[in-house]
């Protein structure tokens, strides 16, 4: 998958969303994320793209203050701070090219080579822009492999950073996905499991105590938590609760 393009494609996407919804961005509340206005969502996006080309252009090997991102606040009127939000997407890139793609850095999960953070803007912004969507009442698409690929993004982030003392998962428990979209092959599978190793995952076919089943795109905003059962687009299969408490206890 091209991370690359997807990154500035997704970023688009996000800003073209905005540039149609009301005057006032600051009006329309986001419920998906509880306290944020469309503009505040814009401003993580933004900061956040260029957070983290700052941390790959720098080298850095211990996180930076977001106080102290460079051009971090967007131009007040809307098409300006478009723009500024499509720059931020390309200024990952120009750093990842500046440092080269294996050089290591900074990351919330420990040292990575630069290149890492391509895919998790990509994932990012993505789901972002589906904040944003379901905001303003609209329909969110995806294409089933950038899906996929988001839940097993997040599925490696929540495993990585689970809590041994809270852990989403009971020792001994398993918890598997399936995305029903035709030709993803194994892909579109995840069983995570709570084992003598801990909390893991792979891309295996295998029963569990509960399995989710859906589009990829479902399962995202399953797993993400911006939608919830009674939504529509996925089934529970066992013990539901299982899964509640995947969600309960996995972060963001």
């Amino acid at each position: 998958m091209d991370f690359r393009a997807a990154l500035i494609e997704e970023t688009q996407a996000f800003g073209d969303v905005l540039r149609g919804a009301p005057a006032s961005w600051d009006d329309v509340s986001v419920p998906t994320c509880p306290g944020w206005s469309l503009n505040q969502l814009l401003k993580h996006v933004g900061r956040g793209n260029r957070w983290c080309a700052q941390i790959i252009d720098e080298r850095r090997n211990e996180p930076l203050d977001p106080r102290e991102v460079r051009d971090g606040k967007p131009p007040e009127d809307h098409d300006g701070a478009i723009d500024w939000l499509n720059a931020g997407a390309q200024k990952v890139l120009d750093a990842v090219d500046h440092v080269g793609g294996g050089a290591r850095v900074w990351t919330f999960v420990g040292s990575k080579p630069a290149g890492w953070w391509v895919r998790r803007r990509v994932h990012e912004v993505t789901v972002h822009r589906a904040d944003a969507e379901l905001a303003l009442g609209q329909d969110f698409r995806l294409s089933p492999e950038l899906a996929a690929d988001a839940v097993s993004e997040w599925i490696d982030l929540a495993t990585s950073r689970a809590d041994r003392h809270a852990p989403p998962l009971r020792r001994g428990t398993t918890l598997h996905l399936h995305a029903t979209d035709d030709g993803l092959g194994p892909t579109g599978e995840w069983t995570i499991v709570h084992d003598e190793d801990g909390v893991n995952w792979s891309h295996d076919h295998a029963k569990g105590e509960a399995a989710v089943r859906g589009r990829a795109v479902d399962l995202l905003l399953g797993i993400t938590r911006r939608r919830d059962l009674s939504d529509g687009g996925l089934e529970v299969f066992g013990d539901q609760a299982v899964w509640d408490e995947w969600l309960a206890r996995t972060p963001f």
